[in-house]
């Protein structure tokens, strides 16, 4: 069994919330996750119109709202190119706080989760500044600090079209006093460029996310300098993908910026073609020896979502990790996560 980097038990970190008890990103599934024993809860961060930061998985909201339903809004309906990729629907960018208070949220994967859809039409889309006030009054109510571990969606295109995130992010954490890097908080992304530039800018805890495929928009979207024209260091890095961040080396690098990296389990543990877990990697190991701490996203109870080893026994998939050393989880269901032995709070 391998220890955690701070020989200290994992953390769990709620994935948008308790998002298989209640649609995701909402107070309900927040407050729901600190009841059940989450550590840390994960707003994605988007923008509205007028700047304000709210919680939404996409800036595209069609999925996990009612707005289709509101005829007021239907000439917002379009369709934009959000990091290369062409997406129809209505996007937070479009609508002022305002106007997106008159929506409400629904359950995404209906499907799957038909137990969250009694809730759709109930909840309202809350902002950072609400999920910070419901942090701080659950957290005297239950005498247990709870953290934040808010990502930044899509730097790359809100920073293109005037409503850059991480300002009004570090402006609203400073305000609510988040400072230093033992403060209860991680800001994580899937691009690069927009942590190094935020590690000048503050010294709380940042995490590198890293996906089992693609690359970071950041790395595709910096190729070109002139008119395509490339230089052979940033030809270099388009070319870089997220299978050349995890590298020993890499990790190093990424060590001079950030303080964690959050993984996509396969990673780790990858699948072979049938969804059988192989043999695990030595990246816990390697990003240790960087000084990496190492948090893995995302467990869910839905055999639909599980390897064929752990088919109906979610928690033996947690089990694996935890011996695998990993230093937190993200969890649709904190409840399954909290109930492993290992884990006090």
């Amino acid at each position: 069994m391998t220890t955690t980097l701070q020989d200290t038990s994992p953390i769990i970190i709620a994935h948008r919330g308790a998002s298989g008890y209640r649609p995701e990103h909402t107070l309900a599934a927040y407050e729901l996750a600190i009841a059940l024993g989450a550590d840390y809860i994960e707003p994605d961060l988007v923008s509205t119109k007028d700047g304000i930061l709210i919680a939404r998985h996409e800036n595209e909201i069609s999925e996990t709202t009612d707005v289709a339903s509101h005829a007021e809004f239907a000439h917002l309906q379009t369709t934009k190119i959000i990091d290369g990729e062409s997406k129809t629907g209505w996007f937070t960018e479009d609508f002022t706080l305002t106007e997106l208070k008159t929506l409400r949220a629904k359950e995404r994967i209906p499907q799957v989760r038909s137990q969250n859809t009694p809730y759709d039409g109930l909840l309202e889309i809350p902002t950072l500044q609400e999920i910070i006030d419901l942090v701080k009054v659950k957290s005297g109510e239950i005498n247990r600090p709870i953290g934040i571990y808010p990502e930044t969606k899509h730097p790359t295109y809100f920073q293109s079209i005037g409503l850059a995130l991480e300002a009004p992010l570090l402006a609203t954490l400073t305000a609510n006093g988040y400072q230093g890097a033992n403060a209860p908080i991680f800001i994580q992304s899937f691009e690069v460029g927009n942590l190094q530039d935020l590690s000048t800018k503050t010294d709380l805890p940042l995490v590198q996310l890293l996906n089992n495929s693609g690359k970071p928009y950041d790395f595709v979207v910096s190729g070109c300098v002139g008119v395509g024209v490339a230089s052979p260091r940033v030809a270099r890095r388009r070319h870089r993908t997220y299978a050349d961040l995890v590298t020993a080396s890499a990790l190093e690098e990424i060590a001079k910026y950030a303080q964690a990296i959050g993984i996509h389990k396969n990673l780790l543990v990858p699948r072979d073609n049938n969804g059988k877990l192989r043999s695990p990697t030595s990246l816990v190991i390697d990003a240790h020896a960087a000084g990496l701490l190492v948090h893995v996203w995302t467990f869910r109870n839905e055999d639909c979502f599980l390897p064929l080893d752990f088919q109906g026994n979610p928690q033996g998939e947690y089990e694996l990790f935890f011996d695998l050393g990993v230093d937190g989880v993200f969890s649709d269901y904190p409840d399954t996560a909290a109930c492993h032995p290992t884990l006090q709070w």
